[in-house]
């Protein structure tokens, strides 16, 4: 993720988070493509499961009231929303939810399109062929799942499937040197670096995590590839802890120019953020 070609070259790792969240509806193809007109690195998205095993872009296991409108047209609402389970309809039934025209309360720069939640396939699709188009290489794909343990056969697929259904999608996509996984559910992580022990893994910390960073590793059980906490959480001392254990560190999710300036001076490898425009 932060390195050429030829792993020779270490270069600064800007990754558009959900796309570029800021500046089109995130998670969708749009937001994916206008990423990469803009220079980012790395593609963050996130992942889900329907109930016929297809591998979803979506931020949370069922339809985000702030997002998201039903096949009717009328807009979800924070009460029915968890109602919309993604892991219990099919994805014929998922992409006739529209979740890109509703007005987003929080990034009032989103460009407003019609748009579904797309297949990871028909990103990683969509995204070779503007590569190829535009004569790019292609970028990292840094994929979170979506789970935890309390909501285990509920939203989502324990652990163990949850990784085959996704690795498959990106076996068959032929990208395995360029993905990412990514999670704040260890247990998908040991998972993973015990099955497919070359993958690039990516350890998420929440910004209320009060455990160091020595007490983290020793939970995972092992050193991922990545670090990735809160960017409030990054201090000099963090910066050192992951230089030493050869993790790099790549905080969420930064969208002041302020931040970025001190994060980079402190000397973090990369930066996931909603705006890739403003954050270089």
């Amino acid at each position: 993720m932060t390195s050429s070609e030829n792993n020779s070259e270490v270069v600064f790792d800007l990754e558009g988070h959900r796309g570029c969240r800021g500046l089109y509806p995130e998670n969708s193809i749009p937001a994916m493509l206008h990423a990469l007109e803009l220079g980012v690195n790395t593609l963050e998205m996130d992942a889900v499961i329907t109930a016929d095993g297809k591998v979803v872009l979506s931020h949370e296991p069922f339809f985000n009231h702030e997002i998201s409108t039903l096949p009717d047209g009328t807009e979800v609402t924070e009460a029915m929303e968890k109602s919309l389970n993604i892991y219990t309809m099919s994805y014929d039934s998922v992409q006739l939810f529209d979740v890109g025209m509703k007005p987003h309360p929080r990034f009032a720069e989103q460009k407003k399109t019609g748009v579904h939640k797309p297949l990871l396939s028909d990103v990683l699709d969509a995204v070779k062929d503007w590569c190829e188009r535009n004569k790019k290489p292609l970028p990292f794909f840094n994929i979170e799942t979506k789970c935890m343990a309390a909501t285990d056969s509920v939203y989502h697929p324990a652990p163990a499937e949850f990784a085959e259904i996704l690795m498959k999608v990106i076996r068959e996509e032929g990208v395995k040197e360029k993905a990412i996984i990514q999670s704040f559910d260890f247990r998908t992580l040991r998972y993973l670096h015990k099955m497919y022990p070359t993958t690039r893994l990516a350890a998420l910390v929440e910004g209320d995590d009060t455990l160091t960073v020595s007490e983290q590793l020793a939970s995972l059980g092992f050193t991922p590839a990545i670090y990735s906490p809160a960017h409030e959480k990054v201090t000099a001392e963090l910066v050192e802890a992951c230089r030493t254990a050869g993790m790099l560190l790549i905080p969420w999710t930064v969208n002041d120019e302020a931040d970025a300036i001190r994060l980079k001076k402190l000397g973090v490898n990369g930066l996931i953020t909603d705006y890739p425009d403003r954050i270089h």
